[in-house]
């Protein structure tokens, strides 16, 4: 397996939140919010110890506010915007000095972020649901890619020409519950028999268990990654979308913060969205120079393919497009649905009041 590849399977080891880990960031929480740094722009001081954020000054004219963000996976396309931003100076003009960081595991950005150890995270719509239903007091601050790329994909040759088919069939999934209930619900929407399917725990190994014909289809590849290294390794693939089979249209990435870190550090994390605005443009507008820009940030353990890099940010473009609103917007109907379907699916461990998962800025 390939180190690039083996860190894009890490991707699917998200799953919710346990009952201890929970307990464990709720009894941080009240050390880390007396370590939390309470200046704002409106405030004046400087911030003391090891926190989040640490200020070289205080908002002041020329003054520079630090901030660190936890990336959701290593470096790639769907990161372009913030290296746009960091390269052209649009976080220099909000006064911020940003820290991109990447995390030794894919679970690690919600929970440092939670527990206050990075002010800024990468993470994933149902993800944030899930938990704030374990009261993990994490809020959304933008929606960055506004669809899923998350696609049930089976082999080209295969037979199967919609998810119905996949009835009795093989399916491989990496033990997440969140996959198992969208291959289940497109599945059922489709009219096949989700309790027929033959689930595969095939673990990090989505790319090999359909290629060698190990399952018949896999559900948690992406339709920017997985499917385009299948194709590119000689594996014609069919994909099909969650939202046109009953899963709610919801945010495949969204940029997360705490509550406490929004309470102390709204201002700035309103400069930080945007300048993002402005890097997504620069991305949107010349994205060849975004992807070379990039590609100057990838990680020696995890190369990036350019040519796939370069068709990703292809499909990604139009995904992350808001259209009217300015990127980041998020519709509560959106949050709404999603809540719903989570919940109809068990994957809540409480009720979940959605207006307090997110904010626009």
């Amino acid at each position: 397996m390939t180190t690039i590849r083996y860190f894009r399977y890490l991707h699917h080891a998200i799953s919710r939140p346990t009952v201890l880990l929970s307990a464990l960031l709720l009894s941080m929480l009240p050390v880390l919010a007396g370590c939390t740094n309470t200046n704002s722009p409106a405030a004046s001081g400087s911030s003391a110890g090891t926190t989040a954020t640490s200020e070289a000054g205080t908002g002041a004219e020329g003054a520079v506010h630090k901030l660190t963000i936890m990336l959701d996976w290593y470096p790639n396309a769907v990161h372009s915007f913030l290296y746009a931003a960091e390269a052209e100076g649009y976080f220099a003009e909000e006064g911020l000095e940003v820290d991109i960081q990447m995390p030794a595991d894919t679970n690690d950005a919600l929970k440092l972020v939670a527990a206050g150890k990075v002010d800024l995270a990468l993470s994933y719509q149902p993800q944030v649901l899930m938990a704030r239903g374990e009261q993990i007091p994490v809020k959304s601050i933008a929606a960055l890619v506004r669809h899923p790329l998350n696609h049930l994909i089976v082999a080209a040759d295969s037979g199967i020409t919609r998810p119905g088919e996949l009835s009795g069939k093989q399916a491989g999934y990496s033990s997440v519950p969140l996959y198992e209930a969208m291959l289940s619900t497109m599945v059922k929407s489709d009219g096949g028999d989700p309790s027929s399917l033959k689930l595969v725990d095939v673990g990090y190994e989505l790319i090999p268990a359909l290629s060698t014909g190990r399952v018949d289809g896999i559900m948690g590849g992406f339709i920017n990654h997985e499917q385009l290294i299948l194709e590119q390794e000689g594996h014609p693939v069919r994909s099909f979308n969650p939202v046109d089979y009953g899963v709610p249209d919801y945010y495949e990435l969204v940029l997360v913060a705490s509550e406490q870190g929004l309470q102390d550090s709204q201002g700035f994390y309103h400069k930080f969205v945007d300048a993002i605005r402005k890097g997504q443009q620069y991305t949107a507008d010349h994205p060849d120079e975004a992807l070379k820009l990039l590609l100057t940030h990838q990680e020696d353990t995890a190369p990036l393919d350019e040519a796939i890099e370069q068709r990703s940010l292809e499909i990604l473009l139009p995904l992350m497009d808001a259209g009217s609103q300015p990127f980041g917007y998020q519709d509560s109907a959106s949050w709404e649905k999603v809540n719903q379907w989570l919940s109809e699916n068990g994957l809540l461990a409480a009720e979940v009041d959605v207006k307090n998962a997110f904010i626009n800025f």
